[in-house]
């Protein structure tokens, strides 16, 4: 599940099931489409919105609204599925719009790999009102394997997002759990797809290997810590990441999950592969490991 920065605010909700088509603008759907239009879970929207800052957020500006399309689908015969409701929130729209802003995003098709397993999946769209009339939709799902992307039309975003969706249109109440442990926050935030830690960090959290669970296996450190490693992280040569690596030879050092923590929003994750190349990678950029980060990484690290 992404962990994220949400607020408890008061809801008032509709739930209706739907049974016809109502109008349409050329640009936008005002209503729910009665069939999801894309192939795959998630990653598709009726059309994309012309408004200001879609290509740098998957929904920019502050959105008063939130109509949530349900369509839940056959993972074996994806495509065209029917909507078999919807749900439309008021006062649970800015901490949605606020939380999905700062998810990471991007043009590019990030290849990463994906397990393979079935389960409850359905797909979203969400549409987002604004003040002014015009109106933007996003397109996501559900999906066991939480290998889904996001996407507004112009920008997509491989966090996922599936779980605090489907409890905003069952209950009506935008949240989301955040990981009892520290090390398994997912860190996806926006930025990653320029800077390996974006903005200023408050907090860092270096964490050894998941697989081992033997304390300590996590080390937490101060915010000047924590920029001085971005820093160096942010310094280093970036290429896209293909979310893979080559294994070294006869290396056996277990990896280290770096989770930079800030004041608000959630946090950035950055993965050491001590025994691949290339070694760093936040899940939109790698780069090469060389001594002078290692050492600087495994003196903040657990013993």
């Amino acid at each position: 599940m992404i962990a994220l920065s949400l607020a408890a605010a008061g809801v008032c909700t509709a739930a209706v099931v739907l049974s016809g088509s109502g109008s349409e603008s050329p640009s936008v759907p005002s209503t729910c489409p009665q069939r999801w239009g894309g192939n795959d879970f998630g990653d598709w929207v009726p059309a994309a919105a012309d408004i200001d800052g879609v290509e740098e957020s998957l929904v920019p500006g502050s959105p008063v609204e939130t109509l949530i399309c349900a369509y839940p689908a056959d993972s074996a015969h994806p495509g065209g599925e029917r909507l078999t409701g919807s749900r439309t929130l008021t006062d649970q729209t800015a901490a949605m719009a606020r939380d999905l802003a700062y998810l990471p995003v991007t043009t590019a098709k990030i290849n990463r790999p994906c397990t393979a397993m079935g389960g409850q999946i359905a797909n979203y769209l969400i549409r987002f009102a604004y003040p002014d009339g015009r109106a933007l939709w996003v397109g996501s799902a559900e999906e066991v394997n939480q290998c889904v992307r996001t996407t507004n039309g112009t920008v997509g975003s491989n966090a996922y997002t599936g779980s605090a969706i489907t409890a905003a249109y069952k209950d009506g109440i935008w949240r989301s759990v955040p990981p009892d442990d520290p090390c398994w926050s997912p860190g996806d935030r926006k930025g990653q797809d320029k800077l390996m830690v974006p903005g200023r960090p408050g907090r860092l959290t270096v964490c050894r290997d998941a697989t081992y669970t033997r304390p300590p296996y996590r080390k937490r450190h101060g915010r000047d810590v924590a920029r001085a490693l971005a820093e160096t992280l942010n310094s280093l040569n970036t290429v896209p990441s293909q979310n893979l690596c080559q294994g070294i030879g006869g290396a056996h050092e277990r990896g280290i999950r770096l989770i930079f923590d800030y004041p608000e929003g959630p946090a950035a994750v950055v993965t050491i592969s001590m025994d691949c190349i290339p070694a760093i990678n936040n899940g939109l950029l790698q780069a090469n490991l060389d001594d002078r980060v290692r050492d600087q990484i495994l003196r903040l690290a657990p013993s």
